[in-house]
């Protein structure tokens, strides 16, 4: 079975906490990402931040972009999944937590992303029910 940091993919770019979500969205436009992990000048990563996060939390509510910050909507200690761990243990991250996409931690040093298109590839035909089923749970959840 392979590894997270087989599958992921490389050099997760970070939204700092001190960016606006404008700034978060066009990195994402420029990207062609819909989510970025969040790191704080310490480069530890601080949580995630989606395209959703943006719409729903803060223009939806009358928020400006320009002005509220990524780290305001950074909740809690991310998600995430160990540079050595199997495939199959990122498939039951993303399941429980009804998440897409797992930052990829080497120590304390993010070192990459996977996403549920990088599971779907690297998994054995048996377990691609598990997917589905986690894809419906995060999209349940988000």
């Amino acid at each position: 079975m392979k590894s997270a940091r087989e599958i992921m993919s490389g050099s997760a770019e970070c939204a700092s906490v001190n960016d606006t979500l404008a700034d978060a969205a066009r990195r994402m436009r420029d990207l062609d990402v819909g989510a970025l992990p969040i790191c704080g000048d310490d480069d530890r990563l601080k949580g995630m931040i989606t395209d959703r996060d943006i719409a729903v939390r803060c223009v939806a509510e009358g928020q400006d972009p320009n002005t509220v910050t990524v780290a305001e909507l950074a909740e809690g200690k991310p998600v995430t999944i160990g540079a050595d761990d199997s495939v199959e243990e990122a498939l039951r991250t993303m399941s429980e937590h009804g998440v897409r996409r797992l930052p990829v931690i080497d120590g304390h040093d993010l070192i990459g992303m996977v996403s549920q298109a990088d599971i779907a590839r690297n998994l054995p035909d048996d377990k691609v029910g598990d997917l589905v089923e986690a894809i419906s749970a995060a999209r349940a959840n988000n």
